[in-house]
């Protein structure tokens, strides 16, 4: 490796390298087929309690949602209720007929008394 190296001896050493590492490659054992199955089986055993995990946290989410609805909701009619009742203590408000027909029978009640 020189201070002037040339494109053709960069290729060479590149080519050099690249056939190294699939010769590293090739040399390798191949995986035991027992071994294979227990890495396998250790893979599914973490995403099944991944997913039941996965599983809890989603119900445990739409459980709090769930309380949460339902105090809103207990919330809205104590509030309702309350409301009605506030109406029910308020004097009632006549009509214009009502009005009307009072103001009719105190005119009579005048006419009566002279």
């Amino acid at each position: 490796m020189s201070f002037n190296d040339t494109f053709h001896d960069r290729a060479a050493r590149a080519a050099e390298a690249k056939n190294k590492a699939l010769e590293k490659l090739r040399n390798k054992p191949p995986i035991d087929p027992a071994v294979l199955a227990e890495r396998q089986a250790a893979a599914r055993r973490r995403e099944e309690a991944a997913a039941a995990k996965l599983a809890a946290k989603k119900a445990a989410e739409e459980a709090a949602r769930e309380a949460a609805e339902q105090a809103k909701a207990d919330a809205l009619a104590a509030a309702e209720a309350a409301e009605a009742e506030r109406k029910a203590k308020l004097p009632k408000l006549q009509t214009e007929a009502e009005r009307k027909a009072a103001r009719d029978a105190r005119y009579a009640a005048r006419k009566a008394r002279k």
